[in-house]
């Protein structure tokens, strides 16, 4: 059988193309002009070199030598600095050169840069293997393969010297019998044997060609029921294991990857610009096309916007220039792009999800025994919290509302009064919360984000898009009973404008919950799409209206519709369109209907990233979902930002806080 790599297009994927009426000796003219006496024309250099493809600027350099008997290279060194020279000088060396240049810079000196080693040699061509290992010996007149086996050990050494011989199977050819045996072998070199088998993983991952490589991980899931890369997680360590998991991810889809390493080059405090600057230049003539495109559907932000805002001046303009155009602005949605934003939609509506919480009932439980030892924990001097700890997280709601009766008939006391004279801080907070009905704790976070100077919009939003009709009921019955006004007159008072008639639209618990009925979500989906072409209030008025009220698989067919009418993804319209608040609260709805799972660890996750810690999000998020589908989340978690909800939490929390909070998660990934 045959299979198409993951990843690839037909036609030419990269951004800078050979220039049309190409002379070498009139550009080796403009850049000897531009460089000529004090200063140097930046934005000329700029504009000439990288609108030429690699083998026309080898071309520019030759004449260059010829016309004015100097090196360019070495008049660009003397003229620019810092990372925009780096960047200029890495476009003026052949591909095969600049890898070589990259991997003797990673591996000289103190230390070895072990990512740079892992991305070049886990997402090259054998051609590319073999044209800069030849690079390698020609500059350095040294052997790369003697070079990186003398900088390094282990396995991770022999993955490498294997990627360096460039002899990876290329056929597209499959077979059904060699996938099945190689994913058997896989499964019980690593699940089935007590350590690990690490020369099959080595030898099969090493050597397939990326089409056999996929179906066998297909075919592992099948026989494990868990992907490759987990198992690799489960089995391997250190620098090995990185280079593993860039070779599964490569056979999977390269410029995915790539998208990856750029995000995550530029994501945080500053930027990894040898990384950025790299795959920049690498890949702007194979499939820079391809990678802004995996950004975009991976990141929900354009390449370009990136780069846009984390860069700055002429190395900026230089970078933006490679990467082409802006797939944030209106007309630059790729129709590839709109073709994965329709196949997202798809997968969300055909999806049959089972949601699964962290907490569950206690199939022991004893109201009475937990009664007598959470009085035990807070009597007398000092409190045992880890009694608290050990009882109250791992107890159902329902459970704690037992509890809660129990200590009062049984011992006359409130517990809720108990806790919060008994303990103190962050875990008060997370234990008052955990003894409270559903209901009566998202009513306490609403009240709490519109009480006292301020509003804090993004815990009103987070609440009320994400809730169903019945839940919102519930709340709404609990914040009567608690501060005898109703939620939506506070809600009316607190906000204003478009914003407060979404916030008013939600809060009735209305949406259909029937199926999609096609024919009416073809009319809304046009009716979304004239009233882009209306006034901004008209067309406001439209989007609260459909997307407050149509149930979720309704929608879902939609936004389908809406990708046919217009290429365009319904989320990135509304950036485009609205502002505000407002934007915010449609874009949660989108983002809960797409993948309710994924909404929540994207919150879980920027309440722990950088510095400092947003308690109240953190707390909120785990006691509310705990019960529901917290175990959901942990798994989008993992697949997000590759790295566990719970060793997130375990480093960025600590103590008897810590404690409840990794009792809530239920687990290390």
């Amino acid at each position: 059988m045959s299979a198409a790599v993951k990843g690839s297009r037909a036609g030419y994927r990269g951004i800078v193309k050979d220039t049309q009426n190409f002379v070498a000796n009139q550009d080796a003219e403009v850049l000897y002009n531009a460089m000529k006496g004090i200063g140097s024309d930046k934005e000329t250099i700029i504009d000439l070199l990288t609108s030429r493809s690699n083998k026309q600027r080898q071309q520019v350099y030759v004449s260059y030598k010829t016309l004015f008997g100097r090196d360019l290279i070495d008049d660009l060194k003397y003229e620019l600095t810092g990372k925009f020279e780096r960047l200029i000088i890495g476009l003026m060396k052949p591909p095969a050169v600049y890898d070589a240049k990259e991997l003797k810079d990673a591996i000289e000196g103190l230390g070895t840069d072990e990512n740079c080693v892992i991305e070049i040699l886990a997402s090259r061509s054998n051609k590319q293997i073999h044209e800069l290992t030849e690079a390698y010996k020609e500059v350095y007149e040294s052997d790369l393969e003697a070079d990186v086996v003398g900088d390094t050990s282990g396995h991770f050494k022999k993955m490498l010297v294997v990627l360096l011989q460039g002899t990876r199977e290329e056929d597209d050819v499959v077979s059904d019998d060699l996938v099945a045996q190689d994913a058997k072998e896989l499964y019980e070199a690593g699940e089935l044997q007590w350590g690990t088998e690490e020369s099959a993983f080595i030898s099969i991952l090493g050597n397939r060609s990326h089409c056999h490589l996929q179906l066998v991980f297909e075919e592992y899931r099948n026989i494990s029921g868990s992907e490759i890369e987990e198992s690799l997680r489960d089995e391997l360590s250190g620098d090995f294991q990185k280079l593993m998991l860039a070779v599964v991810r490569c056979a999977r889809n390269i410029p995915e990857y790539l998208a990856s390493r750029l995000f995550k080059a530029m994501k945080g405090v500053g930027t990894r610009d040898n990384t950025l600057i790299r795959i920049m230049v690498s890949r702007s003539e194979v499939d820079m096309l391809d990678i802004r495109e995996e950004f975009r559907k991976k990141y929900e932000k354009s390449l370009h916007s990136m780069i846009r805002s984390d860069t700055s001046g002429v190395y900026k303009r230089a970078l933006l220039r490679l990467c082409g155009g802006d797939d944030d602005v209106a007309g630059e949605f790729f129709p590839e792009a709109a073709q994965v934003a329709y196949q997202i939609w798809e997968l969300s509506a055909t999806a049959r999800v089972e949601l699964r919480g962290t907490v569950r009932p206690a199939a022991d439980f004893n109201v009475e025994a937990d009664t007598k030892a959470l009085r035990k924990a807070m009597k007398g001097l000092g409190t045992d919290e880890e009694t608290l700890i050990n009882i109250i997280p791992y107890r159902s709601n329902a459970q704690r509302q037992q509890l809660r009766k129990q200590f009062k008939s049984q011992l006359g006391r409130d517990l809720m009064a108990d806790l919060k004279s008994e303990v103190g801080g962050n875990l008060q907070r997370v234990l008052l919360g955990l003894m409270m009905t559903p209901a009566h704790y998202d009513a306490k976070q609403l009240q709490k984000a519109m009480k006292g100077a301020g509003t804090d919009e993004r815990v009103l939003i987070e609440i009320l898009t994400t809730r169903t009709n019945q839940e919102i009921k519930d709340i709404k019955e609990a914040y009567q009973e608690v501060y005898h006004t109703s939620l939506e007159d506070d809600l009316g008072s607190d906000t204003s404008g478009h914003f407060k008639r979404l916030l008013i639209c939600l809060v009735q618990g209305n949406r259909e919950e029937q199926d999609a009925d096609l024919a009416r979500a073809m009319e809304d989906a046009k009716e979304l799409c004239t009233s882009s072409d209306e006034e901004s209030c008209s067309m406001e008025s439209k989007f609260i209206s459909i997307l407050c009220t149509r149930s979720y698989p309704h929608l879902r067919r939609v936004f389908q519709d809406y990708i046919k009418l217009t290429n365009k993804d319904i989320e990135q319209v509304i950036k485009n369109e609205m502002s505000g608040d407002l934007l915010f609260g449609l874009i949660a709805i989108v983002r809960s209907i797409k993948n309710k799972a994924s909404f929540f660890a994207e919150r879980l996750y920027k309440s722990m990233k950088g510095a400092g810690t947003d308690d109240r999000t953190l707390t909120r998020i785990l006691l509310s979902r705990s019960e529901i589908d917290l175990m959901n989340v942990r798994h989008e978690f993992k697949e997000m930002y590759e790295a566990s909800l719970y060793s997130f939490i375990e480093g960025d929390t600590s103590g008897d806080y810590g404690k409840v909070l990794l009792a809530l998660c239920g687990g290390e990934d």
